[in-house]
């Protein structure tokens, strides 16, 4: 059984209870349940809405008590959220009739009076105890978190985060959420004396089980565990000249960094989305150019020893498009044998071998428009602000040109792909009479064949395993990019494999 977590911290009004909040929101998740009990007027329903305010990203959103209706619920975009006052419950077998027992699945819960449901709480939770500190003001309040089974974890993150707020001088700053992405990272802006940072929050987390040969699927394909990549690469970016953000406080230990604001100028315009040529074509003019360096393989890291990058070995690429067997035939009702898998393998084992794939540069390998920040102040290729490489790894140079130009999330048109993919190429024998344009479009195609093929199933696993359908959306745009892909005559075998065996999205 887990010991249980506790914190107390003194708060000197409703501002100080906000941020506490939205620092307590930046480490919770779907499946989380917070009680919060004190004396009327302690606070409990004010700081169930400076968190809820939090989650919607809505300083001004209505939050009533639900003191009256009971249940209040909150379909936000990050995550449904419940909030309950049991203070009218007549008897604990009424939360079934308010469908509270069981508590659903896959929401945010904030229950106050939590002893109406005695012994029908989570195991897994957080209590939440407010009072009044006359002393110290009328609206000072103390808060006494205390963690109980998973719950222990959060609180005691929640201490450490607190801390290193504290000694970043972050404490004071206005929190506001930012959107998170597929990862299990959070993230925050933090406003102070007229400027803003970003807070980052990436607990070290292995991504699965050690089902890889021992590994986890993070890092079994090399993906990071731990900030340590986030900054050694940040590190390394901006002394080869690119606008990455700079690391203002980090506690590489913990996972939290505060790091500089690019800004919040994207690459895409309209609804649906579609891509602004002019910042495509700087995108891409930075890829030539960066291309076109010697990088090293290593990098260092303050009071570290030097973060060594991985290789983009055919292990780490085999065990990726695996996901589309894996899930994405499962998912789509389609036969995913041991032998039909055995076959699969073999050809992307000897299609990842032919030598076009054989040189290696930095592989951003998220390089796309939700990871591009425009800097309009800034000149040339420095107008590219890039904020997510802490993957990256030594492989083909084509790889990161497909994750731009075929934008998982955005419909770019095959006329644009195939401009900015010329362009590409002319800027490259410009600067190099011998690079070899044939062979890099091999390694263009092979490449969007290997992560289209990945992507399908990693969107299927993020539906199944972690609850996030919304992914399945690019599914057909993901499908439409590998057609192209599969085009190439270098890859017929595959055309005809896929379309014997792999059914398009619904």
């Amino acid at each position: 059984m887990t010991t249980p977590s506790t914190l107390t911290l003194s708060l000197a009004d409703e501002t100080a209870t906000a941020q506490l909040m939205a620092d307590l929101a930046l480490l919770i998740s779907a499946g989380d349940t917070i009680t919060l009990t004190g004396d009327l007027g302690a606070g409990k329903t004010a700081a169930a809405r400076a968190l809820i305010r939090y989650i919607a990203g809505d300083e001004t959103l209505e939050v009533p008590s639900p003191t009256f209706t009971l249940l209040q619920t909150y379909d936000l975009a990050a995550v449904q959220v419940l909030h309950a006052d049991l203070y009218r419950l007549g008897d604990p077998l009424e939360l079934e009739e308010i469908g509270l027992s069981p508590l659903p699945d896959g929401v945010v819960s904030l229950i106050e009076w939590p002893d109406r449901a005695a012994g029908l709480l989570p195991a897994d939770r957080i209590d939440l105890a407010l009072g009044h500190v006359p002393a110290l003001g009328p609206d000072a309040r103390t808060a006494t978190f205390t963690g109980h089974g998973r719950g222990a974890a959060v609180v005691t993150r929640l201490a450490r985060l607190r801390d290193f707020l504290e000694s970043a001088g972050e404490s004071a700053a206005r929190r506001e959420r930012m959107p998170g992405d597929a990862s299990t990272r959070s993230y925050a802006r933090l406003y102070r004396d007229g400027d803003s940072r970003i807070l980052m929050n990436a607990p070290r987390r292995p991504d699965g089980a050690p089902v890889y040969g021992g590994k986890s699927y993070s890092a079994a394909v090399h993906l990071a565990e731990d900030v340590r990549p986030f900054v050694a690469m940040a590190g390394g970016l901006r002394a080869a000249g690119l606008s990455a953000p700079a690391i203002r406080h980090a506690d590489l230990s913990a996972g939290f960094l505060v790091t500089e604001d690019l800004g919040r100028e994207i690459f895409v315009t309209g609804t649906p989305p579609a891509p602004i040529p002019e910042r495509y074509e700087a995108a891409t003019d930075l890829l030539a150019a960066l291309h076109q360096r010697a990088l090293p393989p290593t990098l260092p890291l303050a009071s570290q020893p030097d973060y060594a990058i991985p290789r983009f070995d055919i292990d780490a690429m085999l065990i990726e498009v695996g996901l589309m067997p894996e899930w994405y035939l499962p998912d789509r009702g389609a036969p995913s044998d041991a032998a039909l898998r055995a076959e699969f393998d073999a050809m992307w084992r000897a299609l990842l071998a032919r030598p076009a794939l054989a040189t290696t540069t930095w592989m951003l390998r998220d390089y796309h428009s939700p990871n591009l920040i425009w800097l309009p102040q800034r000149q040339g290729t420095d107008r590219v602000g890039v904020i997510d490489f802490q993957d990256t790894v030594l492989g083909p140079p084509a790889y990161d040109l497909v994750s731009l130009l075929q934008d998982a999330r955005v419909d770019v048109p095959e006329a644009l792909e195939i401009a900015l993919l010329t362009r590409y190429v002319k800027t490259r024998r410009a600067a190099d009479a011998a690079f070899d344009a044939a062979g890099f479009a091999e390694s263009y195609a092979i490449m969007s064949a290997q992560r289209n093929t990945r992507l399908l199933g990693t969107f299927a696993r993020l539906n199944r395993r972690d609850g996030k359908p919304h992914y399945l959306l690019h599914q057909p745009r993901i499908w439409t990019y590998l057609g192209r892909a599969l085009a190439h005559p270098e890859l017929a075998a595959f055309r005809d494999w896929y379309a014997a065996h792999v059914p398009a999205p619904a």
